[in-house]
């Protein structure tokens, strides 16, 4: 399985970047987002950044990625990590709802 793994940038010097991961450091190739400022949030993907993340998105991405963790060790306590959809309905995502012209009929 390939994942993309939140990172944050720590330094940069031209189109390379040293980014951190729970404590691991790394270079990270910038040449498909351009250049980036310390503290930015990147998905990496065998070494080279594929998009500028939120703060946030980052969090959310990395809490999913522990619990995918946990559960491949056969841990199933890991709701905490999804305090955002935990307690609610799931809702779709705008592209997926219906438009009022396909609720309508001729």
């Amino acid at each position: 399985m390939c994942l993309g793994i939140p990172m944050q940038v720590l330094s940069v010097s031209g189109l390379t970047a040293r980014c951190r991961d729970r404590g691991t450091e790394t270079d990270v190739d910038l040449s498909l987002v351009g250049p980036v400022a310390p503290g930015t949030w990147l998905m990496v993907f065998l070494g080279a950044a594929r998009e500028v993340l939120s703060e946030e998105t980052a969090k959310q991405t990395a809490d999913a990625l522990e619990a995918l963790s946990m559960a491949m060790r056969g841990e199933t306590d890991f709701d905490h990590l999804f305090a955002d959809l935990t307690g609610r309905e799931p809702s779709l995502p705008d592209f997926l709802k219906p438009t009022e012209s396909s609720t309508s009929k001729p």
